[in-house]
């Protein structure tokens, strides 16, 4: 099973080596999609959690008990046809290779399925045309 996570550090909690842990502990593999710390401030870290349901539930309330906040909505990217001019921009910055473009019509290409939400496309779009629709679990 797989969850998709927003971890927000407070300054204190960022020196932990939480992935290491939720690895040894929990047999949690951690895949890190986009991370902002630094060093004795506060951060954000999007990961997705790989593991079993029951070491999910309990890796998630081990992460809570150490102050982090978690958010859970998952949600979705999407494109706004009307305003894409398919520059092909956010491909450049897409890990999972779920926006390309290519011939014939160099048209923009979204596979949902291959999607991470890892949201590096959003700010790379210079028209907004990408946007992280959010959906409550």
């Amino acid at each position: 099973m797989k969850h998709r996570l927003t971890i927000h550090f407070p300054s204190e909690a960022v020196h932990q080596p939480i992935t290491y842990r939720l690895a040894v502990d929990y047999d949690i593999a951690a895949k890190i999609l986009r991370a902002q710390i630094a060093p004795n401030r506060s951060g954000t870290m999007v990961v997705e959690l790989s593991g079993d349901i029951d070491e999910l539930a309990a890796a998630e309330e081990w992460l809570e008990g150490l102050g982090l906040q978690l958010d859970r909505a998952q949600g979705e990217i999407r494109i706004d046809r009307q305003r894409c001019v398919d520059c092909g921009i956010c491909t450049s910055v897409c890990p999972s290779g779920a926006l390309s473009s290519g011939l014939p019509s160099w048209q923009l290409n979204f596979d949902a399925q291959r999607c991470l939400v890892c949201e590096q496309c959003i700010p790379s779009c210079p028209l907004e045309a990408i946007a992280l629709v959010l959906e409550s679990r």
